[in-house]
């Protein structure tokens, strides 16, 4: 039997992982599932693994917070005995968090088939941790499985082209699978006192925004004179450095879990974030989105205008969400919702 060791480790990663996970079962694979614990507060981790049905953790490396060096390496150090002791036949991660990285550098070092799920992205924004963790993971990676043709190009232009699979993206699966489930058992809306396309939702949680005292005091300042019910659920580090504000238009909530978010997305007039899965989502849903940051790996959405870039521009925020939104159904580029079940196969087919 082909066995695959996985390593998750954030949010957004529970959420590619969890179609795959599904998928690899589905396909006789022995999964070996690794959380690093880089998330590990209850409503950014323990609430996904229950609402996606994803197959408790082999273990919880629990990491924990910390410097990028620092959380790295703990992982580095708790990652390589797991890898040993199991000697999967490859190596699978996702995205371009520091689990993502650390999962990778053990693999290549050991000697293990690498897999990557979401390879060939590109912000090409060297700033951000996760452009150097994308980066280093394909180049260390036997197998990239890309979500869109335009990631296959992008490496192709590095010079990357054996092992490539263009599969589409275990996000739209997520949301194909996901998406009604949301609408017939959450609740959100009512518990809010929300009404359909009356809100706006928005999430904040990268560096280049929470790290920069005007950057997020522009952002919480253009919500608070939208004039419109803004839905900001908080990420834990985002609540440490908000500036004070008194603002009734803005309704600061912990951290949803998948089913509540999917619901808040499809039904927000539009959405706020500098979140790459959130974006991914937004336009799946067909929902307007202004993207907080100068810059996106997915460019895909930018076609359109369902995706605009306004960073953390005070002016530009407030007149995007005065623009007139873009009509019709955005063009079908992540794929047909079946991505898992082809990654599932070239697994079996490459490793067997």
């Amino acid at each position: 039997m082909v066995k695959i060791l996985s390593v998750v480790g954030a949010r957004p990663q529970f959420i590619k992982a969890a179609p795959v996970s599904r998928a690899l079962r589905q396909a006789g694979i022995d999964e070996v599932l690794i959380h690093t614990g880089q998330h590990y507060d209850a409503n950014m981790s323990d609430i996904f693994f229950d609402e996606l049905g994803i197959p408790q953790p082999w273990a919880n490396l629990n990491v924990g917070s910390g410097s990028h060096a620092e959380q790295t390496a703990h992982m580095l150090l708790k990652l390589e005995p797991l890898m040993v002791q199991h000697a999967p036949d490859a190596v699978l991660v996702y995205g371009d968090t520091n689990s993502t990285l650390a999962g990778a550098l053990v693999a290549a070092k050991l000697g293990f088939k690498l897999a990557h799920v979401e390879a060939g992205l590109r912000s090409f924004n060297r700033t951000m941790p996760e452009e150097h963790n994308r980066v280093l993971t394909d180049h260390s990676a036997d197998l990239l499985f890309c979500p869109t043709q335009n990631a296959v190009n992008l490496l192709a232009r590095e010079g990357i082209t054996r092992g490539v699979y263009m599969v589409g993206d275990t996000m739209f699966d997520a949301v194909l699978q996901f998406g009604d489930l949301a609408r017939q058992r959450s609740t959100i809306l009512q518990d809010l006192g929300l009404e359909a396309k009356n809100y706006l939702l928005a999430t904040v949680h990268r560096p280049y925004n929470t790290d920069v005292p005007d950057n997020l005091s522009a952002i919480v300042c253009a919500l608070a004179d939208s004039g419109q019910t803004v839905v900001f659920p908080v990420h834990p580090r985002t609540r440490q450095r908000l500036p004070a504000l008194n603002a009734p238009n803005l309704r600061l909530i912990e951290p949803l879990g998948y089913l509540d978010m999917l619901l808040l997305e499809q039904q927000a007039r539009c959405i706020l974030t500098d979140s790459g899965g959130v974006q991914k989502e937004a336009y799946f849903f067909g929902v307007p989105c202004l993207t907080l940051r100068p810059e996106t790996e997915w460019i895909e959405t930018l076609e359109g205008g369902w995706n605009v870039l306004v960073g953390a521009d005070y002016a530009r925020i407030l007149t995007q969400l005065q623009a007139e939104a873009p009509q019709g159904v955005p063009p079908a580029v992540f794929g047909d919702g079946h991505a898992a079940q082809r990654i599932a196969s070239i697994l079996l087919e490459v490793l067997a």
